[in-house]
């Protein structure tokens, strides 16, 4: 995101207002803006053709009546210097306008932006008044957006995603069974299973060098870093770049391993890895290993149903339409993709299970995938 701070009030009788083609906009108002949005980051997604998103926020010019006039103008002064393809509309309503620029040629950020904010600027320039020039302020935001892989918070422009957001208050009571759920569920599990706990953890500790818990930073809801805990199943001081070159190489669509019997059945998941510990690899094949996240599910960090949280380097190998299922819906200890296939499921496919889950879901069913998550773990397909 760039943000650019700004530095005769017009009427219907202006030559600005003159000049304004008849039909040349609509301005739409801001759920209409805010599903325009959501509408073409779609687009964008499909296309691999990027769109601006730029706000304009009226600072102290909201209130009065007198005030209002001057949001008009500014409105106006944007209707006069946009192309007939761009979408101008209140992002909040008189507050802040977005303005949505598509069909960019060239992929240079810094010039679309100083070309953009040489024309918006001059113009609100040459129609406000000084004061109220002084007090707007300009902010840009590409999609697709950056993400730096900071720990430190999401490393999404939730400025993007306003449907998100608003999403959520039309769900608010299913939120809430879905978070009952997973609380009630995860502490009668971790109570039911602490002698299993117990027995794991010994076995961990007498078998291999290490702590009992492998703690992993991994990237849940709306790209927000969280630790996620699992039984330690490697031996301790391995080279990570094994997984990470598989991980790329897989979601590229370049590997396909092999079934773990040698049969030839396809397992995107690596397998014969050497660095997986004689107690891993049961726990892995049984899933063992993962009951240590019913804290993380406690924590509200996941949830016992969702997409499987992506460790933060998975993410740099990710197609834009892929970020979806870590932005939708909270992560989750099972899910579609476990209770449909498991490994067996190609990425893609994996993550077109996790989008229909995100716009889906409810309480029945998480219910119906939890019923069927022990069946899929017996089975133990695509588990190594």
């Amino acid at each position: 995101m760039t943000v650019v701070p700004m530095d005769k009030t017009l009427n219907s009788s202006d030559p600005l207002f003159e000049s304004l083609p008849a039909g040349t906009h609509e301005v739409l108002r801001e759920d209409a803006l805010k599903r325009r949005i959501a509408l073409e980051r779609k687009r964008s997604e499909r296309s691999q053709e990027p769109f601006l998103l730029m706000l304009l926020e009226a600072g102290d010019l909201q209130g009065s009546e007198k005030n209002k006039r001057a949001l008009d103008a500014m409105m106006a002064a944007l209707l006069f210097c946009t192309r007939e393809t761009d979408v101008i509309g209140w992002y909040t309503e008189w507050t802040t306008v977005g303005v949505i620029f598509t069909g960019h040629r060239g992929n240079d950020k810094n010039q679309i932006l100083s070309t953009i904010l040489s024309r918006v600027s001059g113009t609100l320039r040459s129609q406000l008044t000084s004061e109220q020039f002084s007090q707007v302020s300009i902010s840009f935001h590409f999609f697709p957006d950056d993400w730096d892989h900071d720990n430190t918070g999401r490393p999404s422009d939730p400025t993007l995603y306003p449907d998100l957001s608003k999403l959520d208050d039309g769900r608010q009571s299913l939120l809430g069974i879905k978070r009952l759920m997973d609380v009630v569920g995860s502490a009668m599990l971790l109570l039911l299973s602490s002698p299993v706990l117990l027995i794991i953890a010994i076995a961990v500790k007498l078998t291999s060098k290490g702590p009992i818990l492998f703690r992993q930073q991994r990237v849940g809801r709306h790209g927000q870093v969280f630790t996620f805990l699992k039984f330690r199943s490697m031996y301790i001081n391995n080279d990570h770049s094994v997984h990470k070159d598989f991980v790329r190489q897989l979601i590229a669509s370049e590997k396909q391993g092999k079934g773990p019997h040698g049969n030839g059945e396809p397992v995107y998941k690596l397998t014969n890895d050497k660095r997986i510990t004689r107690i891993g690899k049961f726990l892995r094949r049984t899933s063992l290993d993962e009951l240590p996240q019913f804290l993380n599910v406690l924590k509200g960090d996941m949830s016992l149903v969702g997409p499987r949280p992506p460790i933060p380097y998975e993410l740099e190998a990710y197609q834009t339409w892929h970020r979806r299922r870590v932005l939708e819906v909270k992560p989750g200890i099972t899910g579609l993709w476990q209770v449909t296939g498991r490994s067996r499921v190609k990425f893609d496919d994996m993550v077109r299970l996790d989008l229909r889950y995100a716009t889906s879901w409810s309480p029945w069913l998480d219910f119906k995938i939890l019923l069927l998550t022990p069946i899929a773990v017996i089975k133990g397909a695509g588990a190594v």
